[in-house]
This record gives structure tokens, sequence and C-alpha cells, in this order.
């Protein structure tokens, strides 16, 4: 027997999920959607035995999770690209749902979120995307990256000198921040440049968020 509560739930979460898409401007088609949101059922059933993210409640993970990942898509260049420090899967798992064409390397230290994350990519049936359990200055890659992303690092600085062997010369490292870092863009390293920092719209979010470009 169906429960309402159930249902209405989940018509809810997919109103949120297409009204913000609308409004980013990033058409993806139903079944995307659903699986989009079958993600976010996955991230809600093993969050609570395996404490993947701080954010409880799946409405709340359309916005925080879903659209603040997939606002960062039009930064991307290139097919092939890195996600480091990926955790419960983000912002690589919806990129990956979103843009079946590119190729995603998801990297994680964390043996327990690299299997939540390998069990969702079966359970959606992303081809896409391939999963490493590894530290970074384990991993070894034989081809390099065009786009290096990470959504985890807490400083610049450290994302671009442990993850800048990864990317490919002519390739783009996006760190995606809260406020703008100006104090973090003062400690940029020698042999990055910064291209820009976009602020970045997530419909539903009331914080900033910006992606900075090197």
């Amino acid at each position: 027997m169906t429960n309402p509560s159930r249902t209405s739930q989940d018509a809810a979460l997919a109103a949120t999920l297409a009204r913000g898409l609308e409004r980013m401007a990033l058409p993806l088609s139903a079944t995307v959607q659903e699986k989009l949101l079958a993600y976010v059922g996955l991230l809600a059933k093993w969050n609570r035995v395996y404490n993947l993210t701080a954010v409880r409640d799946p409405a709340e993970m359309v916005t925080r999770h879903l659209l603040d990942s997939l606002s960062v898509s039009p930064h991307l260049r290139g097919l092939r690209v890195l996600d480091v420090g990926s955790g419960a899967g983000l912002p690589g798992i919806p990129l990956a749902l979103a843009r079946p064409e590119w190729q995603f390397v998801l990297l994680d230290s964390n043996r327990k979120k690299t299997r939540f994350i390998t069990q969702s990519c079966i359970e959606l049936g992303l081809t896409n995307v391939s999963v490493e359990a590894s530290r970074i200055e384990d991993y070894h890659p034989q081809v390099l990256f065009d786009s290096v992303i990470s959504r985890a690092f807490s400083e610049l600085s450290a994302m671009l000198i442990a993850t800048g062997r990864l990317c490919k010369p002519d390739g783009v490292m996006l760190a995606m921040k809260g406020e703008y870092p100006a104090a973090e863009l003062a400690g940029v390293p020698p042999g990055f440049v910064v291209q820009g920092v976009e602020v970045l719209q997530v419909p539903g979010l009331d914080a900033q968020r910006h992606v900075v470009r090197v």
C-alpha cells in the first residue's frame, strides 16, 4: 500500500529539483531527474548508519547537494574530470548524471564513503564514473585530467599543491567555496594563475557560493 505522506514528500522533492534546474537554465531529462532524486534517497538511507553528510533532510539535500553541485557544471572544461575528496560523491555523482558524455573519477581516502559511491553508481546505472579509494599523494593516473574539482578542501593553496600534478597544463582547477575567499586568493602558490572567481547561483540556498577557476 502506498504511503500518502511519502508520495507527497517525493512530489515535493521533484518539484524543488525541477524549479531549481529551470532557474539555473539547466535542462535535464525526466529520467536524469529521477536518478538525481534516487541518489538523494540513497544518501538519506545510508546517512542514518554511515554519517556521510551533516545534511539530514532530503529537501535540504536537493538544494545543498544536488543544485549546489550542478551549479558548477558550466565551468568544467574537457571530457575528463577528477573530483578530489569526493566524500559522498559530491559534486561528482550529480555532475556525472547530468553529463553522461564526460568521464569522471571520484577520489576519496575514506573507504566507507567510496563504498557508498560505488554502490550508488551501481544502483543508478552510472557507467561514466570510476571510484578511487586512495590518498591524493598515492594516486597516479596514466592520463591527466581536463578539469580537477573539489568541494571539500578547506584551503585553496592546499588543493593546488596536492592536485596540480593531476591536471593537464591547459586544464582548469575548480575550487568550490562559500563566501568570496579573499585571503585564500592571496596565498595562491607560484605556477598557478587564477582566471576568475565566479558567483554560483544555487536556487533556494540562502548563502554565498563561489567557484575559483585556476
